[in-house]
């Protein structure tokens, strides 16, 4: 049986990141109290991170991929941007309150559209584009950029140079700010 890593290539990646991001943001939705709390840790986490690879290394290969792939990523960074900042006043709710309610579900539904537009204008061009093996080094790009980006939304960031700038220390300081938050329970 083939190893899995050399089967994987980034846009199935990507594809079940985003199935995990939507059953989350249910999840969200749905519940409430602890289960509420939690799952919305995890998403904000998910999000934080695969959004920072995404940057980092599949949306500089969609702008090259296709001629419109300016106009097709810079689309998908300016809702990053604002994600990012809706992301963070969610953080400083409360996850009972009405307001939190009421912005999540917006959010929730620009998130769907965000991902909706990724996955019907940007993963075909790079699927279309890449070649096998660079499907396969784009999926361990963004398994490594995931694994030491931020786990906060830091609006402002959606490049590779400004997420290279300022992604280590911002990356270490929420690490430590997880962990503080994990210690106090």
């Amino acid at each position: 049986m083939a190893d899995q890593a050399t089967k994987e290539n980034v846009v199935d990646l990507l594809l079940a990141q985003h199935e995990e991001i939507r059953h989350l943001a249910t999840t969200v939705e749905k519940n409430h109290g602890k289960v509420r709390k939690d799952a919305f840790d995890r998403l904000r986490r998910l999000l934080a991170v695969h959004e920072t690879a995404e940057e980092e290394v599949v949306h500089p290969f969609a702008r090259r991929a296709a001629d419109d792939g300016s106009r097709v990523v810079d689309a998908r960074l300016e809702e990053e941007n604002k994600a990012k900042g809706v992301l963070s006043d969610l953080e400083k709710m409360d996850p009972e309150s009405a307001d939190f309610e009421e912005t999540f579900a917006k959010f929730h539904r620009d998130l769907e559209a965000h991902a909706s537009h990724e996955e019907k204008e940007e993963f075909p061009r790079i699927a279309g584009e890449a070649t096998p093996e660079q499907m396969r080094g784009m999926a361990k790009a963004v398994k490594a950029a995931e694994a030491i980006a931020p786990t906060h939304p830091h609006q402002g960031t959606e490049s590779p140079t400004k997420n290279l700038a300022v992604g280590p220390m911002a990356a270490v300081a929420d690490r430590v700010r997880d962990a503080i938050g994990k210690a106090r329970g």
